[in-house]
């Protein structure tokens, strides 16, 4: 599987956001990863579909958007129309997860599930049959800069275990203080999409660091 660097717009800086999105595809960035927060299931509050929607008229790379937010069955067709490409879902916050999932790949638009770093993998074993992607959250959901979990990497293992037996092709991301000097492990645990953030933006030279990223990757 390619492996894919999102870069995480929640550290741009949002009084240039179109700037800061050109610049991180022009430095080769493969997605663009767009966190959702409500201040309900999470401890802060960020975008929703109007901003998306802008985004997408501006993003020339897929746009994966992370819904942290505790009403996710009922809202998750407003984020499919404001042009998510990859919608990803808590199962923290779903009470009807696989049906919600199952309605977001009937509408064309890349299903994924997540858990907090807390939450067991088991959780989400019903849904792996019609998943596009998992994510593992590799810091506590709510704020960016945050530190690595490096109990992370044991979930991605397990979970790249389950793929290969159950002979599935779901991607295996990972979000959460991600940066070139810990990515190299990240790839080695099994992980296909790396959401980087602070990483990427809080560096003075994207393209260098991308070029970074995706070298370390490729050990």
């Amino acid at each position: 599987m390619k492996k894919i660097i999102a870069a995480s717009i929640l550290s741009a800086d949002f009084t240039r956001l179109a700037e800061e999105i050109r610049a991180v595809e022009d430095a080769g960035a493969d997605w663009l990863h767009v966190d959702v927060m409500d201040g309900h299931f999470v401890p802060n509050l960020t975008i929703g579909p109007p901003v998306i929607e802008k985004i997408k008229k501006v993003a020339k790379v897929p746009l994966d958007v992370h819904l942290m937010i505790t009403n996710a069955e009922e809202t998750f067709q407003d984020y499919v129309n404001a042009g998510a490409d990859f919608l990803t879902i808590h199962v923290e916050a779903c009470k009807n997860i696989s049906k919600t999932l199952q309605k977001i790949r009937g509408l064309g638009v890349k299903a994924s599930v997540t858990l907090n770093p807390d939450t067991p993998l088991k959780s989400i074993l019903p849904t792996l049959s019609f998943v596009d992607m998992v994510l593992i959250m590799s810091v506590n959901p709510g704020f960016g800069g945050q530190s690595f979990i490096s109990s992370s990497l044991d979930k991605a293992k397990k979970l790249a275990e389950i793929r290969k037996q159950k002979k599935l092709s779901f991607l295996i991301e990972m979000d959460g203080g991600i940066k070139t000097d810990n990515i190299a492990e990240v790839s080695k645990s099994g992980v296909d999409v790396f959401v980087v953030g602070s990483g990427i933006f809080k560096t003075p030279d994207y393209r260098k660091t991308i070029k970074s990223l995706k070298e370390k990757i490729r050990l």
